[in-house]
């Protein structure tokens, strides 16, 4: 994929984000562009996690005008949720593949990254209009869905978890600007019929010596983490589990 872009846009920074998304995780992948599309913009976002590759899903390519934003990858429900994050999707086109920008007799159906994607986010790299790349589509009919906000009832907050990453620290679908305000030194965490209190801390640093806080992570999300150990072991954390959270000084830990 890097050589295709260095052929059809010679000198074009390629900045690699990650080859870590597990496996067919279209989820993980979509999660990974949300946290990470606000430092790579303005440019085109490049991303493959394409388990349905060589089928009917379609390969499409969106701008986002607010953020000088292109998004290029399968119509898979990957590119949604960073583009959303980013503003308003103001065109959406459904890649036509230039079977000119590969040697001739190498293309396949099982690698959309190297002979679809790729040049068609180096295309966009140059200038070239999405209409001169695709053919238009309703950028409503793009499969997936925004990543999903919390919701408040009365001074509690239901969110859900995003994400574990590998150190076992449970990012949430909360900001601190979600909590009831004015801000509180300790949080209420209820996941089922079970309850504790973390702190409200900015670091990892500042979580001992209690076993357990809620850290605001570098992305402005609440992540519920244990001084170096897995939180989601310690608490029994998954993906897409419910939380909520209230304000509590006096709860017991």
């Amino acid at each position: 994929m890097h050589a295709v872009c260095d052929r059809v846009a010679p000198g074009v920074t390629v900045i690699d984000v990650t080859h870590g998304v597990p496996a067919h995780d279209v989820r993980a992948g979509a999660l990974t562009l949300w946290r990470a599309v606000p430092w790579l913009v303005p440019g085109v976002v490049l991303g493959v996690v394409d388990p349905g590759v060589g089928t009917a899903r379609r390969a499409v390519a969106l701008t986002v005008a607010a953020a000088g934003a292109t998004l290029v990858g399968p119509d898979n429900g990957l590119l949604i949720p960073a583009a959303h994050r980013l503003g308003p999707i103001t065109e959406a086109v459904e890649i036509v593949p230039d079977a000119g920008l590969g040697p001739p007799g190498d293309w396949g159906a099982t690698f959309a990254g190297r002979d679809v994607f790729a040049p068609a986010a180096a295309r966009a790299a140059l200038g070239v209009a999405l209409d001169r790349i695709g053919t238009a589509v309703d950028p409503a009919s793009l499969a997936g869905e925004p990543v999903p906000r919390p919701t408040r009832s009365g001074d509690v907050v239901h969110a859900e978890v995003l994400w574990v990453d590998r150190f076992g620290n449970a990012q949430l679908n909360a900001t601190a600007a979600d909590l009831p305000a004015p801000p509180a030194a300790e949080v209420l965490v209820e996941v089922g019929s079970r309850s504790w209190v973390g702190r409200l801390v900015g670091s990892y640093g500042d979580i001992a010596p209690d076993p357990v806080a809620v850290v605001v992570d570098s992305y402005g999300h609440l992540s519920i983490c244990c001084d170096r150990r897995s939180a989601a072991a310690t608490y029994g954390l998954a993906v897409g589990q419910p939380v909520r959270l209230s304000r509590s000084e006096r709860h017991p830990r």
